[in-house]
């Protein structure tokens, strides 16, 4: 007899407001960005302010994680994870600010 092994789900690390989320749809599709992209999530080291954050579509690399998030295909490179756990990406249009934002707790400051 066969044994199938399943493939184990994994939490996605991150999270995605409701207005994250369609601002992403909307990029997607007012972008004409193809299936095969995924959102990508990321920190980049920088110098005196510490890290920044990567946020895009982009392809799937051979170090990357996997999630679906609220009907999101997203990546993460797998050595980021550490960083980004818990972390919450937002988006604000209000008339001050507008954009994408990111609410880490692991961040010891903004």
């Amino acid at each position: 007899m066969e044994t199938l092994l399943e493939t184990p789900v994994a939490t996605a690390p991150i999270m995605l407001t409701e207005d994250a989320v369609k601002q992403l749809n909307l990029i997607r599709e007012q972008e004409n960005i193809s299936a095969d992209y995924c959102l990508r999530v990321g920190v980049k080291g920088g110098g005196c302010s510490g890290f920044s954050y990567v946020l895009g579509f982009d392809l799937p690399q051979d170090n990357d994680d996997t999630f679906e998030i609220e009907g999101i295909r997203v990546v993460m490179n797998k050595a980021h994870a550490i960083y980004l756990l818990g972390m919450e990406v937002g988006f604000l249009n209000g008339l001050d600010n507008r954009g994408f934002t990111f609410n880490n707790p692991n961040a010891s400051s903004t």
